[in-house]
């Protein structure tokens, strides 16, 4: 079975390191290795690394996880459409990590380990679309961060500046701290943008908290039942 995670892609070295890591987390946890592609910026694409599956061995199943946050556009079209440029007979893609409750659990637990206190402003710092189904997708993220923190979220777009915008909003409010969720998935330009837009506090983003592998290892896992699953930490 060939397991692929699907990615934005980052020309940030650091970025690609983190995503790579993170492959090889969901691996462990599955006990068999996952493969990494890129849905833009830079290859390998999902067409290029289920080709060349199907080539090694034709018949044999795949399952894609698109890394996305949201369904914006790369996930209801580019992902499938380079599945099916593939030619791969038995590819199953299985839907975006968000937003789901599990998500915004993860992003709470971020902000909390970045120095938010209760009182702060938070603003969610997104990468930024203007996608419709996407942008609504964020906002049902902001909603339930809101409702775990219980206290309003306003939502910023890193692409834009808007996260700047909704910071100093949230000073005019009269807020003495603002926090700034990241939204994002790994190092890159907008994660700096983030740290640049004069919040108080910065989480880091999703990739570095353990929960995100173990809910893509169980993306894999309902995509096909039959995969094995560990439930010991890894040795560090």
């Amino acid at each position: 079975m060939t397991l692929i995670l699907a990615a934005h892609g980052t020309r940030n070295p650091a970025g690609v390191a983190m995503i790579e890591d993170l492959a090889d987390r969901v691996g462990w946890l599955l006990g068999r290795r996952v493969q990494v592609a890129f849905v833009d910026v830079l290859g390998p694409t999902c067409q290029e690394v289920l080709a060349r599956a199907s080539a090694a061995s034709p018949g044999r199943p795949a399952v894609v996880v698109p890394a996305f946050l949201s369904r914006g556009y790369h996930v209801r079209t580019d992902v499938p459409a380079q599945v099916a440029a593939s030619g791969h007979a038995r590819a199953v893609v299985t839907p975006a990590l968000g937003p789901s409750g599990q998500i915004s659990r993860i992003v709470g637990d971020q902000l909390a380990q970045s120095g938010w206190r209760p009182g702060d402003s938070v603003v969610l710092g997104a990468a930024g679309t203007s996608d419709p189904v996407a942008r609504a997708d964020l906002y049902v993220t902001a909603t339930a961060l809101s409702a775990l923190l219980g206290s309003r979220v306003r939502l910023g777009f890193a692409s834009t500046g808007s996260v700047g915008e909704a910071v100093a909003a949230a000073r005019r409010d009269g807020a003495r701290r603002v926090a700034v969720a990241s939204y994002l998935l790994a190092d890159g330009l907008f994660q700096q943008r983030l740290h640049e837009c004069g919040a108080d506090s910065v989480s880091q983003p999703l990739v570095t908290h353990p929960g995100l592998a173990r809910l893509i290892a169980n993306r894999f896992r309902s995509a096909m039942p039959g995969l094995p699953g560990r439930t010991a930490r890894r040795a560090a």
